[in-house]
């Protein structure tokens, strides 16, 4: 840093204590606390929003690496019996179908059409609240030099070329702070009015991806359906499907090995 930058900050520094004090009067402009609140409430909305999108598609993979392994499991409880009514190898073919050709086929489509312009759309928030930064360190240096014109003029000092030089530096400082001012109040509420249409083609192609990852998993699942009893929903509602539970493990505890289970 510059000795001119160390200064300066040493400056706002303590400008900003006075200010807690009382000694000096901060500018204040309701335009533009209103829209920055609502910047603030958006970036805050999209930021949560990047981080969700990238987390479906991570859940969408640990799902399908989750019923990778169930159906693996669950092909090797079955054993021979599985083989030979192929219930548990269909499964284990629907799920992994479903793994190599749905989940990878939308992994590009994904990131193009959701994540990429949502990742783009949240890059601009840095350079924004530079100028916001920016725009705090302009305000406090207008106050402080503001501040020391009214003192000035109260008490005048020994040197009359003071007062003259302390307004014009507060009027340079003064002018950048209102462009810049000027410029955000203008500029952020068409940033945030540009959210609507900037993401309605993401959330067109999420709806999109996710009605076909449900058809594929439900298409898959349709596959195995067939292997199943069709009446086991009947038999779920009506308390048979209990009753045949309660029959295998009545078959068990009669086995001396469990019999005390």
């Amino acid at each position: 840093m510059s000795w001119s930058g160390f200064k300066k900050t040493m400056d706002r520094t303590a400008t900003r204590v006075m200010m807690k004090a009382g000694q000096v009067e901060r500018t204040n402009d309701r335009d533009f606390e209103t829209e920055l609140r609502r910047y603030r409430t958006m970036e805050s909305a999209a930021n949560k929003l990047q981080a969700e999108a990238k987390g479906y598609l991570d859940s969408l993979r640990a799902m399908t690496a989750s019923q990778m392994r169930i159906a693996e499991t669950i092909d090797a409880f079955y054993g021979d019996a599985g083989a030979r009514d192929g219930v548990s190898r269909s499964y284990k073919q629907a799920v992994e179908d479903l793994d190599a050709e749905t989940i990878k086929a939308l992994d590009g489509p994904y990131r193009q059409c959701i994540l990429d312009p949502i990742n783009r759309f949240c890059n601009y928030f840095p350079d924004i609240n530079e100028c916001i930064k920016k725009r705090a360190h302009k305000q406090t240096t207008y106050d402080g030099l503001r501040s020391k014109v009214k003192k000035l003029t109260e008490k005048p000092d020994k040197d009359p070329a003071k007062l003259p030089a302390a307004e014009r530096e507060a009027d340079l400082a003064k002018a950048e702070y209102e462009k810049l001012n000027l410029q955000l109040t203008e500029e952020i509420p068409q940033i945030i009015d540009l959210r609507v249409p900037y993401l309605d083609p993401s959330f067109e192609a999420l709806v999109k991806i996710q009605l076909r990852f449900c058809a594929e998993a439900y298409s898959r699942m349709a596959q195995v359906q067939q292997y199943l009893e069709s009446d086991t929903r009947e038999n779920y509602a009506s308390g048979a499907l209990d009753k045949r539970v309660e029959d295998v493990l009545e078959e068990i505890r009669g086995l001396s090995i469990a019999g005390t289970v």
